[in-house]
């Protein structure tokens, strides 16, 4: 069988997520100011989370949704990390996170996104790595900007949340851009292969 995907940093390791780590993910998505921005949450029990992770090999294999636990090396689960709306004819796809508020400011964030750039570029070949913000939520911008993400513009009306329709900052990094951004500098190993929808092109070289 092949290994099981996973990419390492420094401290952080995305790993594909487990039955196991709904507990986890309950305690940390059931605080309302870690889900204020998304479509979704706060939880509310721990058969919401055990329902998202019983979703995720499908969704992979679909070509739907790429996402990782966010394991910390001392913390243990933190957050969720990964890669959506993909163009396979464009090679592209689109980055989100969310992370307990104790990892908040940590470098959690930073690290985690260079390990979703490194599989976007070096293992997935895409082109293109995407990101969103709510145009309020000032921390989400500012973070983006600081490890290289170039804010293109908003998209009005873009964003179903609740009863409201909101628009949101659209963020992008190209294959190009990467070398010179500071998620580049991470020592990545990556460990094993997603499934093939997420491989449209050769891998990227590494710079």
């Amino acid at each position: 069988m092949m290994p099981a995907m996973e990419l390492r940093g420094p401290q952080i390791t995305l790993r594909l997520p487990d039955p196991g780590d709904a507990s986890a993910l309950f305690a940390l998505a059931r605080d309302p100011e870690v889900t204020r921005w998304f479509s979704w949450g706060p939880y509310a029990s721990v058969e919401e989370p055990q329902r998202w992770i019983a979703e995720q090999e499908a969704k992979r294999e679909a070509g739907e949704q790429l996402d990782f636990v966010i394991h910390h090396r001392e913390h243990g689960p933190v957050g969720i990390t990964g890669l959506a709306e993909l163009s396979r004819r464009d090679r592209r796809a689109m980055v989100g996170t969310w992370l307990g508020r104790d990892q908040w400011g940590t470098g959690a964030n930073a690290e985690s996104k260079a390990l979703v750039a490194h599989l976007a570029f070096a293992v997935c070949g895409l082109e293109r790595l995407g990101a969103y913000s709510n145009p309020d939520n000032a921390r989400s911008t500012r973070a983006l900007e600081r490890v290289g993400f170039t804010h293109e513009g908003t998209l009005r009306g873009w964003h179903r949340h609740g009863a409201l329709q909101l628009d949101v900052h659209v963020f992008g990094l190209l294959r190009t851009d990467w070398p010179a951004s500071p998620l580049h500098d991470v020592p990545v190993t990556a460990i094993g292969t997603p499934p093939a929808p997420w491989l449209p092109g050769e891998p990227a070289p590494t710079f």
